[in-house]
């Protein structure tokens, strides 16, 4: 049997803390060995206490947790999950961290935590032991920004590509999509994470990216060079209007447990595009995504998955590989070349779609 993950909680509010570490400590697979208020605290326990996994609360007097993450991060890396407010400026913040080599995080309402604290403790002790179990990676503060050459000089074939991710995904992405062309193939993504944060996460990647990204809107075309992101909390589905690739979104029930899911969006493609589609599945938890890549393989598309050495979390590309879903695994330093390699390819002839039902939600 397993020792439990030991846990150090690091939050500013008295009543956060007794909060988050009574019910962390309810779980028999973790031991709360302490809290503290501030970051200064907070490294003199992490030295004594020796924990698996810190919370970190994102806004603290004294220091706050990003600055206390970078600093961290250099002098002893360790999975962090960390707790954002829902604002604008807690997105932003949060998405630096992530950048920095926090695992997750999970968000805290500004008021009425005791009313919605159930949900979020449900939610933050699912990621703690994720975290724990999570490939750390290393910070990459500045953006290495390295686009592969133009598509112009290749065959004309092209395909849409559709990408799905979780834990660890907001880096991967970054990784991935800087290293594109301004006329690659249009891509669809489906990243896990909340409402507001993926506006916050699609401008971010614009002013990296030579393609543009955005967020995704009801009815938008899918263009050369466009990135559409699924917001928070919808689904996205690939549809087609006569000649015109359109995505809708939707507030359809969640499936896999996520809404938007990457099996939606694959299962939309592998209908809409079939052969001409490339599906791709990144770095996350859980196996959504695994049944809607198996679907577009199995209508000729070409399938890739990341390699286990690049996640930061390998359950989604793995349930893609034993599944079969996947013909190439790759580590995510080739992902772009290897995507753009397969979205220049000649389709293969199309086969018929065959019906296999999503998940349960």
């Amino acid at each position: 049997m397993k020792p439990p993950i030991k846990v150090l909680v690091v939050d500013d509010s008295a009543v956060a803390r007794a909060l988050l570490s009574n019910h962390l400590a309810r779980d028999a697979a973790l031991t709360v060995v302490g809290t503290a208020p501030d970051p200064y605290v907070a490294w003199q326990k992490i030295r004594t206490l020796e924990p698996d996994v810190l919370t970190l609360d994102v806004e603290m007097p004294r220091m706050d947790g990003v600055t206390f993450l970078e600093k961290l991060m250099r002098r002893h890396p360790m999975p962090v999950v960390m707790v954002s407010s829902l604002t604008e400026a807690g997105c932003a913040t949060t998405l630096r961290a992530l950048e920095l080599g926090a695992v997750d995080f999970v968000t805290k309402p500004s008021v009425g935590l005791r009313e919605r604290f159930p949900d979020l403790a449900l939610e933050l002790t699912e990621k703690v032991k994720i975290a724990a179990g999570a490939r750390l990676r290393r910070p990459c503060p500045t953006p290495i920004i390295r686009p592969v050459a133009s598509l112009r000089a290749m065959p004309a074939a092209r395909r849409l590509v559709a990408i799905g991710a979780s834990t660890g995904g907001t880096e991967a992405l970054r990784e991935l999509l800087t290293a594109l062309p301004a006329d690659a193939p249009p891509m669809l993504v489906v990243q896990h994470m909340p409402e507001q944060f993926t506006r916050a996460f699609a401008n971010r990647l614009n002013g990296l990216a030579a393609v543009q990204v955005r967020e995704a809107v009801d009815g938008d075309r899918v263009l050369d060079g466009s990135v559409l992101v699924a917001p928070g909390n919808r689904h996205m589905r690939l549809v087609r209007d006569g000649a015109t690739l359109l995505v809708r979104l939707s507030d359809d029930p969640p499936v896999n447990r996520h809404r938007p899911s990457v099996d939606v969006l694959f299962d939309s493609c592998a209908d809409v595009v079939g052969a001409s589609g490339v599906g791709v599945i990144m770095t996350g938890m859980g196996d959504d995504g695994a049944r809607g890549l198996l679907a577009m393989r199995r209508v000729g598309a070409a399938t890739l998955a990341q390699d286990e050495a690049s996640c930061v979390v390998f359950g989604m590309p793995r349930s893609a590989i034993e599944l079969g879903a996947a013909a190439e695994v790759v580590p995510l330093d080739q992902l772009a070349e290897a995507v753009l390699a397969a979205a220049v390819e000649p389709p293969p002839p199309a086969r018929p779609r065959p019906r296999m039902p999503l998940s349960a939600p």
